[in-house]
Formats: C-alpha cells, structure tokens, sequence
C-alpha cells in the first residue's frame, strides 16, 4: 500500500511537473496546492533532490523544479525512494529479501510465489510509468496491463 509519504511525494512531483519551463515553487505553494503538511513536504523532497529528481534554488526566484524532464522519471523509482521496495512482504522482495520465520521452504512457499507474481506485476506498471503520463493522467490501458500479466 502507497503511503502517506509516497503519495504526497507523487502530488508535489505532479505539481511540480505542470511548472513551465524554468519556473520553480516554494515549499509552502506546493504545500498549499496539494492539500500536504509543509513540514512533512520537506522532508519528503529532500529525500527527493538527495535521489537526484529535483534541485533547489535558494533566494529570489528560488525554489523547487524537477532536475530531468518529467519523461524520465519513473514512478516506480519515486516510489521506492520514498517508501521503499514495491513487494507487498519482504520475501517477495527484490530489493530487501528477508526469510519469513515462520517458512520451512521459500521456492515452494505458495504465499511467497504468489506475491512475488503480485510485485512483478506492479513493478512492471510501476517502471513503464513515467511522471509524464503520470501528470498527463495517461493510465495504461487495460489490454497493456493484461499482456504485461500474461506475459
């Protein structure tokens, strides 16, 4: 599940997206835009610029812009920066494997094969996604969705 901080990241990056070329905006007008605690925003886009999605710009005419075009930056990345790996348990991960305690065999473990399924589900819709489209509301398109399930 997205949480707070990853959704939130996802509304300043899209507000931040829509910005003209060249413009930048202050915390507080992200914050206020998009509904989201000031306080909490900067923490959230530090982590942000720290993963090299955003710079900032102190002073007049300062503040926030995204680094790249919102074309190159995926979802799935926004997201695992902010709220880590896409797996819904951690012995699905592909990032952060961790044995489950209670699991006598993890290759046979049904709830394992199955979330894993599950992650490389979302990681492929997550991965293809970028902020663009993101911002765009350009959603995939079911058939896409069902082939990359299929295939």
């Amino acid at each position: 599940m997205l949480t707070k901080k990853g959704k939130y990241g996802l509304k300043a990056l899209v507000d931040l997206a829509r910005l003209g070329p060249g413009e930048t905006a202050f915390i507080t007008e992200i914050a206020q835009r998009n509904n989201i605690p000031k306080k909490f925003l900067d923490t959230i886009l530090l982590e942000l610029r720290n993963a090299g999605m955003l710079r900032s710009k102190k002073g007049p005419g300062g503040g926030y812009s995204l680094s790249r075009p919102a074309s190159e930056i995926r979802i799935g990345h926004v997201i695992r920066t902010l709220d880590g790996p896409l797996a819904p348990i951690r012995c699905a991960s592909r990032t952060a494997y961790e044995v489950c305690e209670d699991c006598n065999d993890p290759e046979t473990c049904q709830v394992r094969v199955s979330m894993t399924t599950v992650r490389d589900a979302v990681a492929a819709i997550l991965d293809s996604m970028t902020l663009e489209e993101f911002a765009a509301d350009k959603s995939m398109p079911l058939e896409t969705v069902e082939e990359m399930r299929a295939g």
